[in-house]
């Protein structure tokens, strides 16, 4: 890790495949998606961010 601009650069990160609980459409994410848990794309991930907290 390198530190730049007052934070740590973690340098690309891994992506995974995964498909939109809501829209179904292919995406991708920055972890690796669980069974257990919904995923959302890029579009539909402001709908659900305030939920279940």
């Amino acid at each position: 890790m390198a530190y730049q601009d007052g934070r740590y650069e973690r340098g690309p990160r891994e992506m995974h495949k995964a498909v939109c609980a809501d829209c179904k459409k292919e995406c991708e994410v920055p972890f690796k998606p669980r069974e257990d848990r919904p995923v959302y794309c890029r579009d539909c991930f402001p709908k659900h961010k305030d939920r279940g907290r």
